[in-house]
């Protein structure tokens, strides 16, 4: 996907970008492939296939009309290079945006992108969804939690609904239809008191494959969950 091609897709949704938005996108994907040299961010470093990939496949969400142009508190949970939410962050510039990342590496990346691209509202921490769940500071506190191909749903749902507030919704991006994983989920989902609601499944404009499943947050997270580190890997609900 050229530059242009990507200008034009967002336009036919409905999202003219500006020449500051434009640029932060090019500055982005030129940061991304200079610290790749020094950091494991990305295996995907060609920049036809960072648009792609990357950028159009973080916006999905709002492409799609999952998300609306509105203050909203955001957590990413293992973003990595920052997708979905940074991309989601430079077209919608009102969402308030936390990242946790469990590599201080990354982090210090994240904090020098959001510098040099001028984004304010943005918050990045090292540690642990595991732990930082547990965490007064961060339990409860979200309107939206993402995660772009983190885990399967039946992990995904306890590292991500203790930071939901009450109603508040898990949106996870996928590579490929989730109707299976989500069905495996379904014990996990009950303890946490969430219920899916919606599972899309579309394509990237090269025909990929793509799905998003919406979690919500029916009641408050018992206490015991999420459970320590690793736990929800080893044993999972």
């Amino acid at each position: 996907m050229t530059t242009q091609e990507f200008y034009t897709l967002l336009a036919d949704k409905g999202f003219e970008l500006s020449d500051q938005q434009k640029k932060q996108f090019e500055h982005y994907f030129e940061l991304l492939v200079e610290w790749n040299e020094k950091i494991n961010l990305t295996a995907i470093t060609d920049k036809e296939e960072v648009y792609l990939k990357h950028f159009y496949d973080s916006l999905a969400p709002i492409l799609e009309g999952f998300i609306p142009n509105q203050s909203l508190k955001l957590l990413d949970i293992g973003a990595g290079a920052g997708f979905p939410s940074l991309p989601m962050k430079i077209l919608f510039p009102k969402i308030e945006v936390t990242i946790i990342d469990s590599l201080n590496k990354r982090i210090n990346f994240l904090n020098l992108l959001a510098e040099e691209l001028g984004l304010t509202g943005v918050a990045f921490y090292h540690g642990r969804a595991e732990d930082l769940g547990q965490d007064k500071i961060f339990r409860g506190q979200f309107d939206l939690v993402t995660a772009r191909a983190v885990a399967r749903m039946q992990v995904l749902s306890e590292l991500t609904i203790p930071f939901l507030k009450v109603k508040g919704q898990l949106i996870a991006l996928k590579a490929s239809s989730a109707d299976e994983e989500n069905l495996a989920a379904k014990n996990a989902l009950s303890l946490l008191f969430s219920q899916i609601q919606v599972s899309h499944d579309y394509q990237l404009p090269n025909g990929d494959p793509r799905n998003i499943t919406i979690v919500e947050k029916k009641k408050e997270t018992p206490n015991k969950y999420p459970r320590k580190a690793g736990l929800p890997n080893k044993k999972p609900l």
